[in-house]
């Protein structure tokens, strides 16, 4: 043999060793302390673009060195990582009792033991297999751990639900089969061991292991590492009302009169899509036909306490002042003949938010709806105005990455300009991901089960998201009540009128409401709405001192019963239950319901509708009435409750009467300007509210100067 073919063989085996010893080292795993409490492993060749890549918010470190130390249940050497030519598989411990949690806003599952999941989002989430308006790669265990996988690629989690080929295999009970298709194929999974997440087309993940000790502990590390819950402007927690679409600006005008004339509480008017020149896709241009002077309305309406609201989305119709700016800035593929901004690319988001400062946040928009950054329906053929999975983005994302987070950075484009002028806001968005803890805006969907939108309030605190159960129409006026319950007992207080010509209280039926034909008992009714929303008034100190633990303590301000109560098998699987702050539950009607059963978990609780004592761990039947709460208090509660107002101003002071259950109790109250990010300096107070040796205290520290609360009395419920 030559010489030289012999060198030639000798350096190619070298080269291959070469690459086997570097495929060898790419794939060492590294485990790092990102924050406390907090792991991440890498492995691979990770994607340079992930959700957490996105996240600008830093880990709040100090309150994350308050929580209690979390021990995982197994080896974090234990979780298994494949990397081959398919993607990435990832393998987590699983025991037989575990329950899971979370996967982002999910629809029509709570506990997600036993499922296969997919959290894709999607415009349409009318399954269980995870599509929905928010998903998130992360899960929480109850006991006491969080898992996220760091990818915007879609996702399969198989929660349990498989068993491998390895070892002895026990006979199965159902060998023979069943006696129908349902028994057959029915039965859900219940494999312990793993739960394995698929990530096609991954060459390397990322893993955040987040610590307990138990599942609240766990997503407040979640939420303090993503930069702290929202805290949202104080008047973004009164009432929202989004007026018909077609309003032109003395119509809106007339609406804003109604609400005042009637004493009908209302901080936020939203306008829909006429207010452009174009809106699928969007020119982000005032139509002067229906809106000849949009400052004077802004001003006006501020004179009146109201703040304006902007439908959008963020398609670049051409005739936009964006469209020339944006063109080689965007995906390769149109959304109704719009451009789809490349917001993962610093500079097509800095000219996007740009003109928005300069055209609408300077001119006094509150803020914005940021409609369809979702999905349009992968569950049907014929939905098909989204752009495709196979786009390319300069940026270097997919369009299938590109899904996954374009709601999140839509968001942070809008969000940055209120906080780099200083100015709060409480958005509206269509989608959103991980990490995204800290935006202040509130998701919404165009489903309307009422059930389904419990679901997602309880479901929301698993993921650092905030959910909004809006009310359209109704089928008869329970179903209008009920559902304006929930909506005052949620995050945000919204009636969307986007197709009504009057509130829909004053008329249920669709034709007649347009026709202006109200209902003959529409006064009655408008009586009923007013006492809940006059409710919920009452109850904004109360809620932004809520989503001030949510910011500074990543307590989530809605969240499932069995975070509190990871112990107590019995809430391990309600899903139409939740905590409303340290001290409120919740248990919501629908109209199919004339009444229903709440489970009170360990501890002694109050009926807030009669005072009742309630014992703990124990399951009653209930029947509020339309204009009465379905909450019950914990024992030990200061509850704040404020006179009701009809808006909320920069100078508003709350009356506050606190409500003292039991003989000793504690609550408090955060106190700022509630218009600006001061209290990132710590340019506020807190008040804690004692009672005991039948004596209330209230006692105030901090650096704000002015007095937004005023203490007026105790009342104690016995």
């Amino acid at each position: 043999m030559p010489v030289n073919l012999r060198l030639r063989e000798f350096f190619c085996l070298i080269v291959l060793s070469l690459i086997s010893v570097s495929a060898v080292f790419s794939q060492q795993r590294q485990v790092t302390e990102v924050a406390p409490g907090v792991k991440k492993i890498t492995i691979g060749k990770t994607d340079p673009l992930t959700p957490y890549s996105f996240c600008d918010e830093k880990p709040q470190v100090a309150a994350m060195q308050k929580l209690p130390a979390g021990n995982l249940p197994f080896d974090i050497n234990s979780i298994g990582i494949n990397i081959s030519e398919r993607g990435v598989l990832v393998e987590v411990p699983l025991d037989d009792k575990e329950q899971l949690y979370g996967f982002g806003l999910q629809i029509g599952s709570f506990n997600q033991r036993g499922l296969r999941k997919k959290p894709i989002v999607n415009d349409n989430p009318s399954t269980n297999l995870g599509y929905t308006h928010a998903p998130t790669t992360f899960y929480v265990s109850n006991k006491g751990y969080g898992i996220l996988v760091n990818t915007a690629r879609y996702t399969t989690f198989y929660c349990g639900t498989t068993a491998k080929n390895v070892n002895e295999v026990k006979a199965s009970s159902q060998s023979n089969g069943g006696n129908s298709v349902s028994e057959l194929y029915g039965s859900k999974g219940t494999a312990a061991g793993y739960v394995s997440a698929d990530v096609p087309g991954a060459k390397g993940i990322e893993i955040y292991v987040f610590e307990g000790p138990d599942m609240l502990s766990v997503m407040q590390r979640y939420n303090l590492f993503s930069g702290g819950g929202a805290l949202p402007a104080i008047w973004g927690l009164g009432v929202k009302y989004r007026v018909k679409a077609d309003f032109k600006q003395d119509q809106v005008k007339k609406m804003a009169a109604y609400f005042r004339d009637n004493h009908i509480p209302c901080d936020v008017l939203g306008l829909e899509p006429r207010w452009q020149t174009a809106s699928y896709s969007c020119s982000y241009v005032w139509n002067n036909e229906f809106f000849p002077n949009p400052q004077n309305l802004i001003d006006s309406m501020k004179r009146q306490g109201f703040h304006i609201n902007l439908w959008e989305h963020a398609f670049v119709n051409p005739k936009s002042p964006l469209y020339t700016q944006l063109k080689n800035k965007s995906g390769n593929y149109l959304v109704w003949n719009g451009l789809v901004p490349d917001f993962a690319d610093k500079q097509a988001t800095k000219l996007f938010a740009d003109y928005h400062q300069n055209t609408f946040v300077k001119q006094g928009i509150s803020g914005f709806k940021m409609d369809e950054c979702d999905n349009s329906n992968i569950t049907m053929g014929d939905a098909t105005w989204s752009f495709p999975e196979h786009s390319r983005f300069p940026s270097g994302l997919d369009g299938e990455q590109m899904h996954q987070v374009f709601g999140v950075l839509y968001q942070k484009a809008i969000y940055n300009i209120y906080k780099q002028n200083n100015i709060r806001t409480y958005l509206d968005v269509r989608a959103s991901s991980s990490f995204a803890s800290s935006y202040p805006a509130a998701l919404y969907s165009d489903t309307y089960d009422h059930n389904e939108y419990i679901g997602m309030v309880v479901n929301s605190g698993f993921s650092g998201l905030i959910w909004s159960p809006e009310v359209r129409e109704s089928n008869t006026v329970k179903d209008l009540m009920r559902r304006s319950q929930t909506a005052v007992l949620s995050a945000q207080a919204l009636y969307n009128s986007w197709y009504l010509q009057n509130p829909p209280w004053l008329q249920i039926n669709i034709k007649q409401n347009n026709n202006n034909e109200l209902m003959a008992n529409a006064k009655e009714v408008e009586a009923d709405v007013r006492k809940l929303l006059n409710f919920r008034m009452s109850l904004v100190p109360y809620l932004y001192n809520a989503f001030a633990d949510y910011h500074f303590k990543g307590i989530p301000p809605f969240r499932a019963l069995v975070m509190d109560y990871p112990n107590d098998e019995k809430v391990h699987n309600i899903p139409d239950e939740y905590m409303i702050g340290q001290g409120i539950l919740a248990a919501p009607l629908t109209e199919k319901q004339n009444e229903r059963k709440v489970y009170l978990p360990a501890g002694n609780w109050y009926d807030y509708n009669t005072g009742k004592k309630m014992d703990g761990g124990k399951e009653y039947t209930i029947n509020t009435s339309f204009t009465e709460l379905p909450i019950f208090i914990k024992e030990g509660t200061v509850l704040p409750m404020a006179k009701p107002v009809e808006y909320v101003t920069p100078d508003t002071k709350f009356e506050i009467t606190c409500y003292v259950y039991g003989e000793k109790a504690t609550g408090s109250l955060f106190e700022d300007d509630g218009v600006t990010f001061n209290y990132d300096k710590g340019n506020y107070n807190n008040i804690s509210l004692n009672y005991q040796s039948t004596k209330g205290k209230a006692e105030r520290k901090g650096n704000f100067k002015s007095n937004r609360f005023i203490i007026k009395k105790w009342e104690v419920i016995k």
